[in-house]
This record gives structure tokens, C-alpha cells and sequence, in this order.
């Protein structure tokens, strides 16, 4: 293992001198707690006397499709709430008689529901996010549900509405309630983020309008058309928080408390739901790039730069954040980077 720390260590710093990202936090555990850990580089390359620290708050990006959305669909799942394998018309009067009425929740979070592949919420539907919703849960489907893996933001917009349907509430207070609360998770919500918490976030791209990077303010258009808080992205969050995340998926008696979804939804999502479709998925989660599928090593990644594995077979986690917007939207860099982590944390 202190091989691997080294060389994973060695890694991360090289991508921070290559201006990959201008910093990052890592770290790599299990069960009990995280066994390797690092930073490396600098919160903000415009304030070279400030370090990228282990408590940098990060733009989660699309891993809110994880923290937020998977997890409460899995706690309405565990409830008897939700069936994954009914048609969302027959017990979601919003979508009934709609093309969105045919498709089921499994479907949703596999990417085979054939829902629109862009949100494009702003140039279909306006700026109202009450008419947003109406748009995206009346459009029509892109191609016939179960015939294709195809990734789609609309995917956890639709569950973020269909959480929001059968909870009562909103999606950031039914994450907080059911997950974030009950795992400690104290650092972890939806922006914006009051100004003495955005000091401590990692900006991330160059904001045209403002002329500054975006720091504290979600990355992601759609999450800020919608106020901050919606399925696709949104939720900002620390190393420590998804250390605690990831630990309770490993072993649920870690927190002391039980978040809304245990063992069960763990299970189910991180199997194998697509068959022979092509790229294979599990709930939401997916195959890491290059590994075996009997190894289940499960990945999902944030478009700002954040990333996070997980492994029941071999009891291990790992999380690499980084803000790579700050620089590029060019995917390569920093794919390389998370495939050769993700090798040395295995």
C-alpha cells in the first residue's frame, strides 16, 4: 500500500504541474475509515499563497446524481415508495398520457429510457422553472425506451421531480432529511453557498457574464436556471463527507445512524442492469473504465473535475476531486489521470 500511496501521491502532483487542474484533494480507505490521503497544488492559481487544503469545498457537479438523486430513490425505494419496474403513468399523474408515462424508474437510472440526450432547458421551456418541469416531463422520447444506453442529465432531473412527487419535498430537504443528516454529512449542499463557505470552494470555470470563475455558484446552467437545487447537478461537498458516503455503502454500521437507503439499494445498484446493451451500467453507477467486471469497481464522475469509486468485492474506496474547469473542458488530461488513480487504488 505505501507504494501505491507514493506513486498516487506522484501522480496527482504531476497533473497540478501539468495544469490539469490547478489543485486537488484524494484520498483512498475502506470500512473503517480512509487508509491513504493527499493534496496537491493550489485552491486558486490567481492567489499562489493559497493551498489546496483537505477541507476545499468542491463543485460536485454530476456525483449530485449520486448523493442527492440515487440516494433518495433508493430510500423511496426502500420505503415500498417507489417500484423501479412500473410504468411512471401509472402512478405519477404529471407524466400519465405522456410519452414519459411508458418508461420506468429502472430504466431512468440505467440511461436506457430513450429520454432527450441534452437538458437544453433554457432554450426548449424558458426560464420558469415550473414550466421547465411541465416541459421536460411532456417531451417527446428520443428513441423507444430499453433499446440503448445513452447517458442523459434528463435522466436525474426526471427522478429529482419524481423524488420531490412521492416525498413531499423538496430535493435538497429530502437529501438533507433521509442521507446527508443521518451520515453527518454536514459540509454537503446544494449552492449557492453563503460567502464564509465559498471562500473555502475551488472555483471553477471563467464565468462570461461575471468576468470571474465561478466559486460557490453551481458550474452547471441547468442547476443555476433552476435556483441551485435540481437532479442533474447543484450539490457542493468535502472529502471527509464522501469518505463517510462511501464507508456507509461498504458497511451500513459505520454511521451511527442509518440513512433512508441500507444494504439492499447498495446492492441492486452496483449489479449489472443493462445485458448485452453496450456500455453496461448498474443503477446510476457505472463499470471504472479498464477494470474487470468481476472485480466491481463501480465509478461516477463530476464534469467539474470530481470523481469517486467504490468496490464492495474488494472492501475499498477512493475519491479524487479536482476543479480541471478552472483551465479546460478537454476530457483526456484528466481521464487519464483518473483510469491510472483508480488502477494504483485497486
Amino acid at each position: 500500500m505505501a507504494e501505491s500511496t507514493e506513486k498516487i501521491t506522484q501522480l496527482v502532483a504531476d497533473g497540478a504541474k501539468a495544469r490539469v487542474y490547478p489543485g486537488a484533494v484524494w484520498a483512498t480507505g475502506n470500512a473503517a475509515g480512509m487508509t491513504a490521503g493527499g493534496t496537491t497544488g493550489l485552491l486558486d492559481p490567481a492567489e499562489p499563497d493559497i493551498p489546496m487544503r483537505p477541507d476545499t469545498v468542491f463543485d460536485a457537479a454530476s456525483l449530485t446524481k449520486i448523493l442527492a438523486v440515487w440516494s433518495s430513490i433508493g430510500a423511496l425505494w426502500e420505503d415500498g415508495t417507489l417500484p423501479l419496474d412500473e410504468p411512471l403513468g401509472t402512478f405519477w399523474p404529471e407524466v400519465t398520457g405522456h410519452p414519459l408515462g411508458q418508461v420506468t424508474a429502472r430504466q431512468l437510472l440505467t440511461h436506457t429510457a430513450g429520454v432527450p440526450l441534452r437538458a437544453q432547458l433554457k432554450n426548449l421551456y424558458g426560464t420558469d422553472p415550473a414550466a421547465i418541469r411541465t416541459g421536460v416531463l411532456t417531451e417527446a422520447l428520443h428513441r423507444p425506451p430499453g433499446e440503448a444506453v445513452e447517458y442523459t442529465d434528463r435522466a436525474a432531473l426526471i427522478l429529482g421531480y419524481l423524488a420531490e412527487h412521492l416525498s413531499g419535498h423538496r430535493l435538497d430537504q429530502l437529501a438533507h432529511e433521509r442521507v446527508w443528516r443521518p451520515l453527518g454529512m454536514t459540509q454537503t449542499r446544494f449552492g449557492p453557498l453563503p460567502p464564509a463557505l465559498a471562500e473555502r470552494c475551488a472555483p471553477t470555470e471563467l464565468d462570461e457574464e461575471s468576468g470571474a470563475h465561478l466559486k460557490g455558484t453551481a458550474h452547471d446552467f441547468s442547476a443555476r436556471l433552476l435556483g441551485g437545487v435540481c437532479g442533474i447537478a447543484g450539490t457542493f461537498t468535502v472529502l471527509d463527507d464522501l469518505a463517510r458516503f462511501l464507508r456507509y455503502l461498504l458497511d451500513a454500521a459505520t454511521s451511527q445512524k442509518p440513512a433512508g437507503f441500507g444494504p439492499q439499494w447498495v446492492e441492486e445498484s452496483l449489479t449489472f442492469h443493462t445485458g448485452p446493451l453496450q456500455p453496461a451500467r448498474g443503477l446510476f453507477w457505472h463499470p471504472a473504465p479498464g477494470t474487470e467486471p468481476a472485480d466491481r469497481i463501480w465509478v461516477h464522475y463530476g464534469f467539474t473535475g470530481t470523481g469517486m469509486w467504490i468496490s464492495p468485492k474488494k472492501g475499498t474506496w477512493a475519491v479524487l476531486l479536482t476543479n480541471k474547469l478552472y483551465y479546460t473542458r478537454d476530457r483526456e488530461p484528466l481521464t487519464r489521470i483518473r483510469n491510472a488513480f483508480c488502477e494504483l487504488a485497486f
